[in-house]
């Protein structure tokens, strides 16, 4: 029996490929099995000091992402060894990635990347893994499709569920378990669930936390993808209800993709502004892993880099937002907040290249693993280091 904890990307990637190797697996997640629609109502509240966006639930936080779906990371990985073309391979075909059809594209994204091209910025469409057919655009991306027209971690679940794999909703891990430098097991509280074999995926937070209560130096090296969204009213442009970061302008230190954020909103709503009227861009950052994870608190610096970044890219985002004929009184930001969550438990400093601790039996497959910011959404490199993992407890 193989226990998986954590139902994301990464848990539900290794969870399905197990079991249809005749693996027996069980999945334990925290959160509870919801439908798609309903993922904003398990955002989990942020610290005081740290915006950083966190879903738990069956799925975990691929039911909230806006269906992006880049190749990060697959270089530097490619300098540690580690060849992920097969898998990236693999995973488009299976996800159906793809660009989304003219129809698809609604006023504001056509208007700013009109605007970005006439500046000389490369613009691409943003690949997908979306289903144009059940799609309907409608803005809701980050809070969970209405009409269940993306990929989620839900649907290699269900996939996994049907070769015998077992799933534990709302059952937190609280310890690990080991026995002369190998693990046996976890567990809930006061349960104990016996294993020779455990992979965990809960995420670049939980993970170091329970691997620090075994003694690993994990929890360092933290990243999240620094964002913020610029913004600005164009009067009735409805750009709240397309389909959101459908164009990418990529930069070496960071993006910028068209952006609907109700923090927009919330700043200009006194001015007369209605939700209809906010055309935004985020920009994100590849942040420098300043950060760690402790027992009881998050700590993350915005380096002087950071800084130099998020601002070069924030004017960048305001000349786009200008020439895409955005009123220059109304163009405000977002504070920093963070997306995407890793660095916790590095390859080559917490586990190995097949993503084993030096606990035997005791893997990673989440961004934790991640040993730098992709500064991209790293969702299909999250799923390509789980089906190297899959391939690698088969054949051993």
């Amino acid at each position: 029996m193989v226990l998986v904890i954590g139902s994301g990307a990464g848990g539900s990637t290794v969870a399905m490929e197990l079991a249809k190797s005749g693996i027996p697996v069980t999945v334990i997640e925290k959160g509870p099995l919801i439908k798609t629609g309903k993922a904003y109502k398990c955002y989990q509240p942020s610290d005081s000091c740290l915006d950083l966006l966190n879903t738990v639930c069956i799925g975990g936080s691929t039911l909230v992402s806006a269906g992006n779906a880049v190749r990060t990371s697959a270089e530097y990985m490619k300098e540690m060894g580690i060849n992920l073309s097969n898998e990236f391979n693999e995973i488009e075909l299976e996800l159906n990635v793809k660009e989304l059809p003219d129809s698809h594209f609604g006023r504001g994204t056509l208007k700013l990347m009109e605007a970005a091209s006439k500046l000389d910025f490369k613009v691409q469409k943003m690949p997908k893994f979306i289903n144009p057919k059940n799609c309907k655009p409608c803005g809701k991306c980050s809070f969970g499709c209405p009409q269940n027209a993306k990929w989620t971690a839900l649907d290699f679940i269900h996939e996994a569920k049907k070769y015998g794999a077992e799933i534990l909703p709302e059952t937190a891990i609280t310890d690990i378990v080991t026995k002369n430098g190998r693990v046996t097991g976890v567990k809930s509280y006061d349960k104990l669930f016996k294993s020779s074999t455990v992979i965990l995926a809960p995420g670049a937070i939980t993970t170091p936390k329970l691997l620090q209560k075994i003694g690993l130096n994990a929890g360092e090296k933290f990243f999240m993808d620094t964002f913020v969204t610029v913004g600005g009213v164009l009067e009735g442009i409805g750009f709240n209800e397309e389909v959101q970061m459908n164009a990418l302008i990529e930069c070496e230190d960071y993006i910028i993709s068209p952006h609907y954020s109700s923090l927009i909103f919330n700043q200009l709503k006194d001015f007369g502004a209605k939700e209809a009227d906010i055309l935004g861009l985020m920009v994100k950052i590849k942040d420098e892993s300043s950060g760690r994870v402790e027992k009881d608190k998050i700590i993350k610096y915005n380096t002087l880099n950071d800084v130099k970044f998020l601002c070069e890219a924030s004017a960048k985002a305001g000349t786009i937002l200008l020439e895409a004929g955005v009123d220059p009184k109304t163009i405000v930001s977002t504070p920093p907040r963070g997306a995407h969550p890793g660095g916790t438990a590095p390859i080559g400093k917490v586990v190995n290249k097949n993503l084993e601790t030096e606990i035997q039996g005791l893997y990673v497959t989440d961004a934790s693993v991640l040993p730098k910011s992709p500064g991209l959404p790293p969702i299909l490199t999250i799923i390509a280091l789980a089906k190297r993992l899959a391939k690698h407890i088969t054949n051993n």
